[in-house]
Protein backbone atom coordinates (compact mmCIF):
# COMPACT_ATOMS: atom_id res chain seq x y z
CA UNK A 1 0.00 0.00 0.00
CA UNK A 2 1.23 3.23 -0.70
CA UNK A 3 0.25 7.31 -1.17
CA UNK A 4 1.02 8.97 -4.41
CA UNK A 5 1.92 13.02 -4.27
CA UNK A 6 2.34 15.00 -7.69
CA UNK A 7 4.70 17.92 -7.37
CA UNK A 8 4.77 20.39 -10.03
CA UNK A 9 3.92 17.66 -12.86
CA UNK A 10 4.86 19.30 -16.27
CA UNK A 11 5.13 17.28 -19.50
CA UNK A 12 6.06 18.78 -22.89
CA UNK A 13 6.29 17.24 -26.40
CA UNK A 14 9.39 19.38 -27.58
CA UNK A 15 7.90 22.92 -27.31
CA UNK A 16 4.22 21.68 -26.68
CA UNK A 17 3.32 21.77 -22.78
CA UNK A 18 0.51 19.22 -22.82
CA UNK A 19 0.39 19.13 -18.71
CA UNK A 20 0.90 22.39 -17.07
CA UNK A 21 1.90 21.79 -13.19
CA UNK A 22 -0.34 18.96 -11.65
CA UNK A 23 -0.16 18.84 -7.55
CA UNK A 24 -2.01 16.85 -5.68
CA UNK A 25 -1.76 14.13 -2.34
CA UNK A 26 -3.33 10.86 -2.73
CA UNK A 27 -3.79 8.66 0.82
CA UNK A 28 -3.07 5.39 0.92
CA UNK A 29 -6.09 3.02 -0.13
CA UNK A 30 -7.83 6.18 -1.56
CA UNK A 31 -9.95 5.36 -5.37
CA UNK A 32 -9.21 8.90 -7.45
CA UNK A 33 -10.57 9.04 -10.67
CA UNK A 34 -8.90 11.35 -13.17
CA UNK A 35 -11.80 12.60 -15.46
CA UNK A 36 -11.66 14.98 -18.65
CA UNK A 37 -12.80 15.23 -22.41
CA UNK A 38 -10.50 13.78 -25.24
CA UNK A 39 -6.95 15.35 -25.52
CA UNK A 40 -6.99 16.79 -21.73
CA UNK A 41 -3.84 14.85 -20.56
CA UNK A 42 -5.65 12.46 -18.16
CA UNK A 43 -3.73 9.23 -19.44
CA UNK A 44 -0.61 11.09 -19.74
CA UNK A 45 -0.62 11.66 -15.93
CA UNK A 46 -1.39 8.41 -15.38
CA UNK A 47 1.43 7.10 -17.52
CA UNK A 48 3.91 9.31 -15.84
CA UNK A 49 3.00 7.62 -12.64
CA UNK A 50 3.44 4.33 -14.70
CA UNK A 51 6.94 4.88 -16.03
CA UNK A 52 5.63 4.80 -19.72
CA UNK A 53 6.15 8.31 -20.23
CA UNK A 54 8.85 10.68 -19.19
CA UNK A 55 8.59 14.03 -16.53
CA UNK A 56 9.62 17.14 -18.37
CA UNK A 57 9.48 18.62 -14.45
CA UNK A 58 8.54 17.95 -11.05
CA UNK A 59 8.05 14.87 -8.75
CA UNK A 60 5.87 11.64 -8.84
CA UNK A 61 6.31 10.22 -5.15
CA UNK A 62 4.95 6.57 -4.86
CA UNK A 63 5.06 6.23 -0.62
CA UNK A 64 8.36 7.61 0.10
CA UNK A 65 10.50 6.95 -3.03
CA UNK A 66 10.71 9.71 -5.98
CA UNK A 67 9.98 7.50 -8.92
CA UNK A 68 11.04 9.35 -11.76
CA UNK A 69 13.82 7.54 -12.96
CA UNK A 70 12.74 4.33 -11.66
CA UNK A 71 11.53 1.54 -14.30
CA UNK A 72 7.63 0.76 -14.25
CA UNK A 73 8.50 -2.78 -12.82
CA UNK A 74 10.59 -1.15 -9.86
CA UNK A 75 7.58 1.00 -9.41
CA UNK A 76 5.19 -1.61 -7.47
CA UNK A 77 2.26 -1.06 -9.89
CA UNK A 78 -0.39 -2.88 -11.56
CA UNK A 79 -2.03 -1.35 -14.46
CA UNK A 80 -5.32 -2.42 -16.44
CA UNK A 81 -6.04 -1.31 -20.20
CA UNK A 82 -8.96 -0.42 -21.98
CA UNK A 83 -8.17 -3.01 -24.50
CA UNK A 84 -7.43 -5.90 -21.86
CA UNK A 85 -4.01 -6.71 -23.37
CA UNK A 86 -4.51 -10.64 -22.64
CA UNK A 87 -2.15 -13.25 -24.56
CA UNK A 88 -4.41 -14.68 -27.14
CA UNK A 89 -2.37 -18.01 -26.97
CA UNK A 90 -2.26 -18.20 -23.43
CA UNK A 91 -4.99 -19.70 -21.15
CA UNK A 92 -6.54 -17.34 -18.51
CA UNK A 93 -4.64 -18.98 -15.95
CA UNK A 94 -1.44 -18.64 -17.44
CA UNK A 95 -2.37 -15.24 -18.16
CA UNK A 96 -2.94 -14.51 -14.79
CA UNK A 97 0.87 -16.07 -13.62
CA UNK A 98 3.14 -14.62 -16.82
CA UNK A 99 4.11 -11.84 -14.70
CA UNK A 100 4.77 -13.44 -11.58
CA UNK A 101 7.03 -16.38 -13.88
CA UNK A 102 9.00 -13.51 -14.90
CA UNK A 103 9.27 -12.23 -11.57
CA UNK A 104 10.61 -15.88 -10.51
CA UNK A 105 7.87 -16.28 -7.81
CA UNK A 106 7.93 -19.94 -6.82
CA UNK A 107 5.35 -21.77 -8.73
CA UNK A 108 3.58 -22.99 -5.60
CA UNK A 109 2.88 -19.77 -4.60
CA UNK A 110 1.97 -18.54 -7.98
CA UNK A 111 -0.74 -20.96 -7.95
CA UNK A 112 -1.93 -20.08 -5.10
CA UNK A 113 -2.63 -16.34 -5.66
CA UNK A 114 -4.34 -17.30 -9.08
CA UNK A 115 -6.18 -19.09 -7.06
CA UNK A 116 -7.42 -16.81 -4.90
CA UNK A 117 -7.62 -14.02 -7.35
CA UNK A 118 -9.78 -16.33 -9.22
CA UNK A 119 -12.58 -16.96 -6.45
CA UNK A 120 -12.58 -13.05 -6.41
CA UNK A 121 -13.50 -12.55 -9.78
CA UNK A 122 -15.50 -15.54 -10.04
CA UNK A 123 -12.86 -17.07 -13.04
CA UNK A 124 -12.25 -20.47 -11.67
CA UNK A 125 -14.63 -22.18 -14.36
CA UNK A 126 -12.39 -20.32 -16.90
CA UNK A 127 -8.81 -20.96 -16.21
CA UNK A 128 -8.39 -23.44 -19.02
CA UNK A 129 -9.58 -21.00 -21.83
CA UNK A 130 -8.11 -18.99 -23.98
CA UNK A 131 -8.94 -15.30 -24.42
CA UNK A 132 -11.09 -15.89 -27.46
CA UNK A 133 -13.67 -17.87 -25.29
CA UNK A 134 -14.40 -15.33 -22.92
CA UNK A 135 -16.72 -12.52 -23.09
CA UNK A 136 -15.97 -8.90 -22.66
CA UNK A 137 -16.61 -8.71 -19.61
CA UNK A 138 -14.29 -11.81 -18.34
CA UNK A 139 -11.32 -10.58 -20.24
CA UNK A 140 -11.50 -7.82 -18.73
CA UNK A 141 -11.88 -9.51 -14.97
CA UNK A 142 -8.71 -11.44 -16.10
CA UNK A 143 -7.26 -8.54 -16.89
CA UNK A 144 -8.03 -7.33 -13.51
CA UNK A 145 -6.65 -11.03 -12.16
CA UNK A 146 -3.19 -10.11 -13.70
CA UNK A 147 -3.25 -7.09 -11.73
CA UNK A 148 -4.25 -8.15 -8.47
CA UNK A 149 -1.85 -11.19 -8.37
CA UNK A 150 0.99 -8.80 -8.70
CA UNK A 151 0.00 -7.27 -5.11
CA UNK A 152 0.92 -4.29 -6.41
CA UNK A 153 0.98 -0.92 -3.66
CA UNK A 154 -0.66 0.93 -6.82
CA UNK A 155 -3.58 0.07 -9.26
CA UNK A 156 -3.53 2.04 -12.43
CA UNK A 157 -6.67 2.20 -15.10
CA UNK A 158 -6.56 3.84 -18.35
CA UNK A 159 -10.09 3.59 -19.49
CA UNK A 160 -10.60 -0.36 -18.21
CA UNK A 161 -14.45 -0.55 -19.46
CA UNK A 162 -14.63 1.71 -22.96
CA UNK A 163 -15.10 -1.74 -24.79
CA UNK A 164 -17.83 -3.19 -22.57
CA UNK A 165 -21.55 -2.20 -23.40
CA UNK A 166 -23.66 0.37 -21.01
CA UNK A 167 -24.96 -2.51 -19.27
CA UNK A 168 -21.74 -4.48 -18.67
CA UNK A 169 -20.12 -1.34 -17.75
CA UNK A 170 -22.58 -0.48 -14.74
CA UNK A 171 -21.56 -3.96 -13.71
CA UNK A 172 -18.23 -3.85 -14.10
CA UNK A 173 -17.69 -0.43 -12.44
CA UNK A 174 -19.78 -2.17 -8.67
CA UNK A 175 -17.40 -4.84 -9.42
CA UNK A 176 -14.32 -2.65 -9.42
CA UNK A 177 -15.32 -0.20 -6.72
CA UNK A 178 -16.15 -3.40 -4.04
CA UNK A 179 -12.72 -5.34 -5.75
CA UNK A 180 -10.81 -1.85 -4.61
CA UNK A 181 -12.51 -1.82 -0.96
CA UNK A 182 -11.38 -5.36 -0.22
CA UNK A 183 -8.15 -5.51 -1.43
CA UNK A 184 -7.39 -1.37 0.49
CA UNK A 185 -5.20 -0.58 -2.53
CA UNK A 186 -4.53 2.94 -3.47
CA UNK A 187 -5.97 3.28 -7.27
CA UNK A 188 -5.73 5.96 -10.04
CA UNK A 189 -8.50 5.48 -12.17
CA UNK A 190 -8.53 7.57 -15.70
CA UNK A 191 -12.14 8.08 -17.93
CA UNK A 192 -13.65 10.63 -19.80
CA UNK A 193 -17.33 9.22 -18.83
CA UNK A 194 -18.17 11.69 -15.97
CA UNK A 195 -20.85 9.14 -14.41
CA UNK A 196 -18.26 6.76 -13.73
CA UNK A 197 -15.85 8.92 -11.97
CA UNK A 198 -18.79 9.99 -9.74
CA UNK A 199 -19.86 6.61 -8.79
CA UNK A 200 -16.44 5.36 -8.63
CA UNK A 201 -14.19 8.48 -6.89
CA UNK A 202 -13.52 8.93 -3.10
CA UNK A 203 -11.97 12.38 -5.26
CA UNK A 204 -11.97 13.36 -8.42
CA UNK A 205 -9.03 15.07 -10.19
CA UNK A 206 -11.26 17.13 -12.96
CA UNK A 207 -8.46 17.88 -16.04
CA UNK A 208 -9.16 20.42 -19.01
CA UNK A 209 -6.42 21.25 -21.41
CA UNK A 210 -3.40 19.65 -19.05
CA UNK A 211 -4.18 21.61 -15.87
CA UNK A 212 -6.22 20.69 -12.84
CA UNK A 213 -9.52 22.07 -12.70
CA UNK A 214 -10.52 21.14 -9.14
CA UNK A 215 -9.66 18.33 -6.59
CA UNK A 216 -12.53 17.08 -4.36
CA UNK A 217 -15.20 14.81 -3.47
CA UNK A 218 -17.98 13.95 -6.26
CA UNK A 219 -20.74 15.35 -4.65
CA UNK A 220 -18.98 18.02 -3.46
CA UNK A 221 -17.58 19.01 -6.81
CA UNK A 222 -21.00 18.71 -8.70
CA UNK A 223 -22.81 21.02 -5.89
CA UNK A 224 -19.58 23.44 -6.05
CA UNK A 225 -17.93 23.67 -9.25
CA UNK A 226 -14.89 26.46 -8.96
CA UNK A 227 -15.26 27.25 -12.71
CA UNK A 228 -17.68 27.41 -15.34
CA UNK A 229 -15.78 24.34 -17.50
CA UNK A 230 -16.45 21.88 -14.06
CA UNK A 231 -19.51 23.04 -14.02
CA UNK A 232 -20.69 21.88 -17.56
CA UNK A 233 -18.72 18.54 -17.68
CA UNK A 234 -19.95 17.36 -14.50
CA UNK A 235 -23.32 16.96 -14.07
CA UNK A 236 -25.66 14.98 -16.55
CA UNK A 237 -27.10 16.93 -17.96
CA UNK A 238 -25.08 19.66 -17.45
CA UNK A 239 -25.44 23.02 -15.60
CA UNK A 240 -27.46 25.09 -17.67
CA UNK A 241 -25.34 28.32 -19.00
CA UNK A 242 -27.08 31.80 -18.91
CA UNK A 243 -25.65 34.70 -20.23
CA UNK A 244 -28.18 37.65 -20.67
CA UNK A 245 -29.66 39.45 -18.15
CA UNK A 246 -32.65 37.78 -16.40
CA UNK A 247 -36.04 39.99 -15.20
CA UNK A 248 -35.67 43.72 -14.56
CA UNK A 249 -34.86 44.38 -11.09
CA UNK A 250 -32.59 40.79 -9.95
CA UNK A 251 -29.67 42.29 -10.95
CA UNK A 252 -27.47 42.55 -14.19
CA UNK A 253 -24.51 40.14 -15.98
CA UNK A 254 -21.07 42.46 -16.36
CA UNK A 255 -19.85 42.01 -19.34
CA UNK A 256 -18.73 38.42 -20.11
CA UNK A 257 -19.83 37.09 -17.15
CA UNK A 258 -22.62 34.50 -16.95
CA UNK A 259 -25.43 32.54 -14.44
CA UNK A 260 -25.23 28.85 -14.11
CA UNK A 261 -27.51 27.00 -12.87
CA UNK A 262 -28.76 23.18 -12.36
CA UNK A 263 -31.60 21.82 -14.54
CA UNK A 264 -33.38 20.30 -10.99
CA UNK A 265 -33.29 23.43 -9.94
CA UNK A 266 -35.36 25.48 -12.03
CA UNK A 267 -39.30 25.09 -12.30
CA UNK A 268 -41.71 25.49 -14.68
CA UNK A 269 -44.21 28.12 -13.65
CA UNK A 270 -47.24 30.68 -15.35
CA UNK A 271 -46.16 32.57 -18.35
CA UNK A 272 -45.13 35.86 -17.17
CA UNK A 273 -44.38 34.84 -13.67
CA UNK A 274 -40.98 33.52 -12.30
CA UNK A 275 -37.42 34.96 -13.55
CA UNK A 276 -37.28 34.01 -16.94
CA UNK A 277 -39.84 33.63 -19.89
CA UNK A 278 -39.29 30.10 -21.13
CA UNK A 279 -40.44 28.75 -24.59
CA UNK A 280 -40.64 24.94 -24.80
CA UNK A 281 -39.02 22.97 -27.31
CA UNK A 282 -39.42 19.53 -27.37
CA UNK A 283 -39.33 17.42 -23.46
CA UNK A 284 -37.45 13.93 -22.79
CA UNK A 285 -39.10 11.51 -20.86
CA UNK A 286 -36.60 9.37 -19.20
CA UNK A 287 -38.81 7.48 -16.64
CA UNK A 288 -38.03 8.73 -13.14
CA UNK A 289 -37.71 12.25 -14.58
CA UNK A 290 -38.74 14.14 -17.62
CA UNK A 291 -36.01 16.67 -19.35
CA UNK A 292 -37.50 19.96 -20.77
CA UNK A 293 -35.55 20.78 -23.14
CA UNK A 294 -36.12 25.21 -24.43
CA UNK A 295 -34.94 28.19 -24.93
CA UNK A 296 -35.41 31.96 -23.17
CA UNK A 297 -36.92 34.71 -24.35
CA UNK A 298 -33.32 36.19 -25.08
CA UNK A 299 -31.78 33.10 -26.51
CA UNK A 300 -30.39 30.98 -23.58
CA UNK A 301 -30.99 27.60 -24.31
CA UNK A 302 -32.08 25.65 -20.83
CA UNK A 303 -32.68 22.43 -19.77
CA UNK A 304 -35.37 21.82 -16.85
CA UNK A 305 -35.33 18.82 -14.92
CA UNK A 306 -38.74 17.85 -13.66
CA UNK A 307 -40.56 14.79 -12.10
CA UNK A 308 -41.14 11.67 -14.07
CA UNK A 309 -44.55 11.53 -12.62
CA UNK A 310 -45.53 14.92 -13.64
CA UNK A 311 -47.11 16.01 -16.60
CA UNK A 312 -45.05 17.64 -19.22
CA UNK A 313 -45.69 20.75 -21.03
CA UNK A 314 -46.82 20.22 -24.51
CA UNK A 315 -44.05 21.18 -27.19
CA UNK A 316 -44.15 24.93 -27.95
CA UNK A 317 -45.64 26.43 -25.52
CA UNK A 318 -44.83 29.61 -23.70
CA UNK A 319 -43.98 29.19 -19.82
CA UNK A 320 -42.05 30.43 -17.42
CA UNK A 321 -38.81 29.86 -15.07
CA UNK A 322 -38.33 30.10 -11.16
CA UNK A 323 -34.96 29.87 -9.90
CA UNK A 324 -34.31 29.38 -6.37
CA UNK A 325 -31.90 32.19 -5.79
CA UNK A 326 -29.28 30.16 -3.29
CA UNK A 327 -28.82 27.74 -6.60
CA UNK A 328 -27.60 30.44 -8.64
CA UNK A 329 -23.74 30.66 -9.63
CA UNK A 330 -21.89 33.37 -10.50
CA UNK A 331 -19.02 32.75 -13.67
CA UNK A 332 -16.36 36.18 -14.23
CA UNK A 333 -14.95 36.52 -17.78
CA UNK A 334 -12.31 34.16 -17.09
CA UNK A 335 -14.52 31.10 -16.17
CA UNK A 336 -14.08 31.54 -12.38
CA UNK A 337 -16.51 30.81 -10.08
CA UNK A 338 -17.71 34.64 -8.09
CA UNK A 339 -19.40 35.66 -5.25
CA UNK A 340 -20.87 38.41 -6.93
Amino acid sequence: MADITFNAIRKSYGRTEVIHGIDAEIADGEFIVIVGPSGCGKSTLLRMVAGLETITSGEVHIGDRVVNALEPRERDIAMVFQNYALYPHMSVFDNMAYGLKIANVPKPEIAERVAEAARMLELEPYLERKPRQLSGGQRQRVAMGRAIVRKPAVFLFDEPLSNLDAKLRVQMRLEIKALQRKLGVTALYVTHDQVEAMTLADRMIVMNAGVCEQIGAPLDVYADPATLFVAGFIGSPPMNVISHDIRPGHGALAPGAVIGVRPEHIDLVEPGTGLIDFDVGFCEPLGAETLVHGVTAAGDKLVVRIDGETRPPADGVKTGLSIDPSKIMMFDPSGHRTSA
